[in-house]
């Protein structure tokens, strides 16, 4: 097994943390589609489908931040422990490439 998946099994929870980081950044991204989408939608029809897919988009979010939270992965709240994690989180990813 090559050095870079050594490091990637042994990292644990980190992994986890690094899914569910991703599902969050698309799912902001995917709020701000449809939102975008929405705006520009011309049919009353297409609107209301478009406004329940917001709906779910903006719960899917609202999961991911509660289980990343309850995690200790995500502090929106709290600047200064946020910026701990984020750089952690870039440590660990720069110990990474230097194996």
């Amino acid at each position: 097994m090559n050095q870079l998946l050594k490091n990637l099994a042994g990292m644990g929870g980190m992994t986890d943390q690094v899914i569910a980081t991703d599902f969050l950044i698309s799912a902001k991204a995917g709020v701000r589609n449809i939102a975008v989408a929405l705006t520009e939608t011309a049919t009353p029809e297409l609107r209301a489908v478009l406004r329940e897919q917001l709906r779910s988009a903006v719960e899917t979010h609202k999961n991911i931040s509660n289980y990343m939270m309850a995690k200790g992965y995500y502090h929106p709240g709290e600047l200064d422990e946020q910026l701990r994690v984020d750089f952690e989180a870039a440590q660990t990813a720069l110990n990474l490439a230097k194996d």
